[in-house]
């Protein structure tokens, strides 16, 4: 049996679990690697993916800097997340503020440190990421289009430093990444929606408390169907280098077009909590779906 002290501590553990969005996190140390195995380096075994050294440092310095940023965007919005998310705020609030500034920082430092050990280039880039990180959540994440573009590019900037580490610039990438942006705008988007009492209530100059639901659920329609083109573009121009993930893709129209319906019959916030799922849908079997662009080489790239 736990006594009191070991179950508040796990209900500390938790909470801060939850503020970090830990599971975020694994995620996307789950999702840089298989994007590093199957798309940005594919001439290299896996074996030598998962113990490049220099590789593994600038995922452990992006997963910190990344944690600190959900720490203080959670700092931020702590009054909108209790009118949007009142059950996830009361357990968010089992640790202090004082506790989450002082672990915001130290993950701050430590992702510098870690970028220091591959070069001073990486310590600059890390260090205006994380100004930006915090920047969105203090200033820009308030006003219309720019917040949402500001989002969805700092989700996808850590792909963005193994891009560039491995220097692979083939065109299929590039489709691959405007794919993953479009959805990663789309569910900012949605969000919006989702959060629109709290950020109506605290004046948050989002898009659907300024312009209203009708013209969010237009701006969604043509960015669904603009993310057809990169889908498109991959299972027709590009079916060699996808491999079996092309029916991923196939799926992710379908589903597109299920979103795009039930978009406009959404009324209520457990609509768009719904919509939101299917985005997240859309983007973890996305990552799962990566393996299969070679499937075939897996024991022999080992």
């Amino acid at each position: 049996m736990l006594n009191r002290r070991r179950k508040l501590f796990l209900l500390k553990f938790f909470s801060l679990f939850s503020v970090v969005r830990g599971y975020n996190i694994l995620f996307l140390i789950i999702a840089i690697y298989l994007t590093s195995i199957y798309i940005l380096a594919p001439n290299l075994s896996i074996r030598e993916v998962l113990t490049d050294i220099n590789l593994l440092v600038l995922v452990m310095a992006s997963a910190s800097a990344i944690a600190s940023g959900y720490i203080i965007n959670n700092f931020y919005d702590s009054e909108k997340d209790l009118i949007n998310r009142p059950r996830k705020t009361i357990l968010d609030r089992l640790v202090s503020q004082r506790t989450k500034l002082t672990t915001y920082f130290v993950l701050n430092l430590l992702s510098v440190i870690l970028a220091s050990y591959v070069s001073f280039k990486a310590v600059i880039f890390f260090s205006i990421y994380i100004f930006f990180l915090w920047f969105y959540s203090h200033k820009l994440k308030k006003y219309p289009f720019i917040g949402n573009l500001t989002a969805a590019i700092l989700t996808v900037v850590p792909f963005f430093v193994v891009f560039v580490y491995y220097g692979n610039f083939d065109l299929v990438i590039f489709v691959h990444a405007i794919f993953l942006f479009m959805i990663i705008s789309m569910r900012e988007l949605i969000k919006d929606l989702e959060n629109l009492r709290g950020d109506f209530t605290l004046n948050y100059h989002t898009i659907p408390v300024l312009y209203g639901e009708q013209t969010s659920k237009k701006m969604l329609t043509i960015l669904g169907i603009l993310t057809f083109i990169p889908a498109l573009i991959l299972v027709t121009h590009f079916s060699q280098d996808v491999g079996r993930m092309i029916y991923y893709f196939y799926g992710s129209m379908v589903a597109l077009i299920v979103f795009l319906i039930l978009l406009w019959t959404a009324k209520k916030k457990i609509n768009y909590v719904i919509l939101h799922t299917i985005l997240r849908f859309i983007l973890v079997i996305g990552v799962l779906s990566i393996g299969l662009i070679r499937v075939e080489s897996i024991v022999t790239h080992l």
